[in-house]
């Protein structure tokens, strides 16, 4: 029996425990990093976590949709990489967060959400340490 439990999860990512990990390790880059999650070229989440204590703006289901549509917009925008290079990340503002998005190895999308009150110099350093910690 035991056998025929290894099998009820196929499609389990062996990555996800390093995934978890990495988001873990982005959150750890300032206590303005609100949520931190991997997602593939589709949107679907691969690992994901939120601080300590922070309340999550969106609903289930509007991050779900919002995942799938980041992960269109980079997909999209691949179509002009001969022409303007590849995309070394987005920053979108919102009124209430600052989303960064990160294209990562293996076609992986790092998803990164900061406070609004986050200095440009602290916000500047979280992407530049996000962007290393992605090309890992």
């Amino acid at each position: 029996m035991s056998s025929s439990s290894s099998q009820q999860r196929p499609h389990a990512d062996p990555d996800t425990q390093k995934y978890k990990e990495m988001c873990n390790q982005m959150l750890a880059i300032s206590p303005k990093v609100r949520y931190a999650g991997i997602m593939n070229r589709f949107g679907r989440t691969l690992a994901g976590s939120l601080r300590k204590g922070v309340v999550p703006l969106l609903k289930p289901e509007e991050a779900k949709s919002e995942y799938f549509i980041e992960a269109a917009r980079n997909e999209m925008r691949r179509s002009f990489e001969k022409s303007i290079g590849r995309t070394e990340y987005t920053l979108t503002e919102n009124e209430k967060v600052r989303i960064v998005t990160i294209m990562g190895k293996e076609q992986h999308l790092y998803y990164v959400t900061i406070d609004k009150d986050a200095s440009a110099q602290e916000v500047a350093k979280i992407i530049e340490s996000a962007r290393k910690l992605a090309a890992i």
